[in-house]
């Protein structure tokens, strides 16, 4: 037995590991474009940059763990029994619950494991995440910005860029809009951004261009001024804060979570976000082993080895898993149910039909 298991076990990771590294890719590549951009488009220094990199990795196995399990469940199974050692298996006597015993067994390992990267990992890494982003924009404020989109914040401005090269800018359009008064409209061929961290400043440096600048005369009216240099000083502190970031719901601890539901409760305050959050974090965890149950008899019944229906098998499936578990989210947060049902809805489902279709595959 000891032999079947460690065979077992070893097509199951073999599927598994495969799995997880093109699943997490998959989610990285949209994301490593943009941090690439980062670096050759926006200067930001790359160790900012692989720290991004780094912290993003937890969030996203957090996802692909589950679906990765389940895949590797239905590949291993569906090879098994596309070949006949379930069938042989089943000669010698050897139950179908005995040969998924060390399955489900990885299984419960799997939901601890996710569980601490829910809870302890993923929240920490996107609090590291937002300091970085917020070090970034008062470093680099040119990572702030995006060519072809208005850009707000900087105090009264409403800036437009057509093209950005590190600190470099090309077509330019800065808008003034005041109350009452005509918008005023500064436009130039080029120009540079120069930051001053130190000072929460950024320096705007605009060349050959046009000004509209109010009339001496007629303070409401404004006059065209061209201009081969032209200086704007942009304070930082309004789009960047330097006050100490609070958490988000999503970057607490399970331990922050009920902290803050005692104050909550304590001023009156509707908790019920909270709770979801705190759901959202064990089901998830949950997710490997109610997939993994399910998966092993539909794994058997598609009778497959080729990975790429074991593939479609299992995003299909997880499709359905995450179309419940966000209509349990929105049911729970909008009071329909309560937090504990609506988020457990996807777990609850899938555990009882994956129980019942294993009892029928395990008869048979």
């Amino acid at each position: 037995m000891r032999i079947l298991r460690d065979y077992i076990l070893k097509e199951f990771f073999h599927a598994f590991i495969m799995s997880i590294v093109v699943f997490t890719f998959v989610l990285l590549i949209g994301n490593i474009i943009k941090l690439a951009d980062l670096v050759i488009n926006k200067g930001v220094d790359i160790l900012s940059v692989l720290q991004l990199f780094l912290f993003l990795v937890p969030w996203l196995i957090s996802f692909t763990l589950p679906i990765a399990a389940l895949t590797g469940v239905i590949l291993t199974f569906g090879r098994l029994s596309s070949d006949g050692e379930l069938t042989a298996m089943k000669a010698s006597g050897i139950s179908l619950f005995r040969v998924s015993v060390p399955i489900i067994m990885v299984g419960l390992i799997f939901g601890f494991a996710a569980f601490f990267i829910n809870d302890q990992v993923s929240p920490n890494a996107s609090f590291a995440t937002r300091r970085i982003i917020k070090d970034i924009g008062i470093k680099k404020p040119t990572a702030y910005l995006e060519e072809g989109t208005f850009i707000r914040g900087f105090e009264n401005y409403v800036i437009f860029i057509y093209e950005i090269r590190g600190n470099k800018l090309k077509n330019i359009r800065v808008y003034q809009p005041q109350e009452g008064k005509p918008t005023r409209t500064i436009i130039a061929e080029a120009g540079e951004i120069n930051s001053f961290p130190e000072k929460n400043m950024m320096e705007l440096k605009l060349f050959n261009g046009t000004s509209e600048e109010p009339s001496p005369t007629d303070p409401e009216s404004f006059y065209k001024l061209n201009f081969k240099t032209y200086y704007m000083t942009l304070d930082l502190s309004k789009v960047f804060k330097r006050e100490k970031i609070g958490k988000k719901t999503r970057e607490m601890t399970v331990l922050e979570l009920e902290r803050e539901i005692t104050k909550f409760k304590k001023d009156k305050i509707d908790p019920t976000p909270l709770y979801v959050e705190i759901y959202k974090k064990i089901n998830m965890a949950i997710a490997s082993f109610v997939l993994i149950l399910i998966g092993i008899p539909l794994g058997i019944k598609a009778h497959r080895s080729e990975k790429s229906i074991g593939f479609g098998i299992s995003l299909l499936l997880f499709a359905a898993y995450w179309g419940l578990f966000l209509a349990g989210i929105a049911l729970s947060l909008k009071g329909n149910v309560e937090p504990w049902v609506g988020v457990s809805l996807p777990n609850i489902i899938f555990f009882i039909f994956g129980t019942i279709l294993f009892i029928i595959t395990a008869r048979r």
